[in-house]
């Protein structure tokens, strides 16, 4: 079965890093992405970086930003595959977000 694994990051977590630490953690994710079960992966530019849309009256509307203000905001994901649920857990706790004030949302991709 292919999960996705959608990476939700506290704002300002690597607030107060240094550039060690912040090497670290982005060593984490690269560790993470090379193991066998992770298909693919990648990091979205910060929140306020995206433009979101919605259709008012036929028309497209732009919003600069997230539309909502969160308490996470969504930075990333990886796309797994595992025999389970159980097995793929194994990924998913290691994912720095998690412990860094964050949460990842797994949910199993539909299959045709």
């Amino acid at each position: 079965m292919r999960y996705a694994l959608l990476i939700n990051e506290r704002p300002g977590a690597y607030a107060g890093m240094n550039a060690d630490e912040r090497a670290a953690i982005t060593a984490e994710y690269l560790a993470i992405r090379r193991d066998a079960r992770v298909l693919t992966g990648e990091r979205l530019q910060p929140a306020h970086t995206a433009t979101t849309v919605r259709s008012a009256d036929g028309d497209l509307l732009l919003t600069d930003g997230p539309f909502a203000d969160t308490k996470e905001v969504f930075g990333g994901f990886f796309l797994a595959e595992a025999k389970d649920l159980d097995d793929v857990m194994d990924v998913v706790g290691r994912i720095p977000a998690v412990r860094m004030g964050g949460s990842v949302e797994v949910r199993p991709l539909l299959e045709y």
